[in-house]
């Protein structure tokens, strides 16, 4: 094995901590012995904290109304063949009571940034889901609002936040979002959240247009600092009516190294293997738990909206992508030896 490149594996697994060019080293020179090494260290260590288990929260896509245009993003706003929708509060209700009964102690309410979903709307909701399922968590997922507005949420009840950074570098972020969209805004909204109290999700596709290895390095820099709860990676996916739609997709493999990687950064963290993931490749999710991942996000929503929650192309939604195929999920974990566990998967602490 290459000697200065299981030096840096060494240190990161020691002590959780790397100088960006180091990140830059083990990204660039990335080969079979090093992927194994890091991912036989990162699974060791999800294994003494969160055993084999895995944890499942229930998808519910509220809304793909969005104000935003996001250029790499299927339900921008500006495109004309999207086919919009929003739930009622009756429809979110319903999608909680039935994964309830499927054994989700979490729903995670995500959408695009619907302006119809107000601080009192949703305050209304997380409040009708915390009392009727006291032994639920409720993560949302809903794009950026003010310091005041995550806080009536936190104060509803809302247990988790989920806001990709997208990317840790300012000129990036400014090639992938149109220019009303601040970089210096989305770090704000990501500190208020943690300062507020959220157990607090970011996180990066892999493979975007115009990354480069010091972006991906400043990413996992940007999250040994950062220190999230929770971070979401999965391989960009382009989207036929978007700017990016020529774009190739992000390399599962090196999405997967990126989860070890993270999972040594911090042994704690909650880390899905995304519906990108098993959306890229067969067997993809399998694959991001095998790498230290220990969260699944199957799909609550209504089968009638699921398509159209299209942020990119051929995005998996049936099969074990679906809440209902719970059991045949629990067999694909139990195949590879981790189990699904009925719990709210909260971070375990130090």
């Amino acid at each position: 094995m290459n000697e200065k490149l299981l030096k840096i594996g060494q240190k990161l697994v020691c002590t959780g901590k790397l100088e960006i060019s180091e990140y830059e080293e083990l990204i660039d020179n990335r080969d079979d012995e090093i992927t194994e090494f890091l991912k036989c260290e990162a699974v060791k260590k999800r294994q003494e904290v969160y055993s084999n288990t895995v944890f499942i929260r229930g998808l519910i896509e509220i809304s793909n109304i969005c104000k935003n245009d996001c250029l790499y993003c299927g339900i921008r706003c500006s495109n004309k063949e999207c086919d919009r929708y929003r739930l009622t509060k009756e429809e979110i209700l319903s999608c909680c009571d039935e994964g309830y009964s499927l054994g989700f102690r979490t729903f995670v309410m995500q959408g695009g940034e619907d302006l119809h979903f107000t601080d009192d709307l949703l305050v209304d909701i997380i409040g009708e889901i915390k009392k009727k399922y006291p032994d639920c968590a409720v993560t949302l997922s809903l794009g950026e609002r003010s310091y005041e507005s995550y806080k009536k949420l936190y104060d509803a009840g809302a247990d988790r936040y989920l806001l990709r950074h997208e990317t840790a570098d300012e000129e990036h972020y400014k090639k992938l979002h149109p220019q009303k969209m601040s970089y210096k805004t989305r770090m704000e909204c990501l500190k208020n959240l943690k300062e507020i109290g959220f157990q607090t999700g970011c996180g990066f596709m892999v493979g975007s247009p115009y990354q480069t290895t010091k972006t991906l390095a400043k990413d996992l820099k940007f999250i040994e600092e950062f220190s999230p709860e929770m971070c979401g990676i999965g391989p960009f996916i382009p989207h036929k009516a978007t700017d990016f739609r020529d774009f190739p997709s992000g390399d599962v493999d090196l999405t997967c190294y990126l989860l070890s990687i993270i999972r040594l950064i911090k042994p704690t963290i909650l880390l899905p293997a995304t519906t990108a993931l098993g959306t890229a490749e067969q067997g993809g999710r399998e694959k991001g738990i095998l790498c230290g991942a220990n969260v699944i996000m199957p799909n609550l929503s209504p089968q009638s909206v699921r398509k159209k929650y299209e942020l990119y192309n051929n995005k998996l939604i049936s099969g074990n992508e679906s809440a209902q195929e719970i059991e045949s999920l629990k067999n694909s974990m139990k195949n590879i030896g981790y189990e699904i566990v009925t719990d709210r998967g909260d971070i375990k602490e130090n």
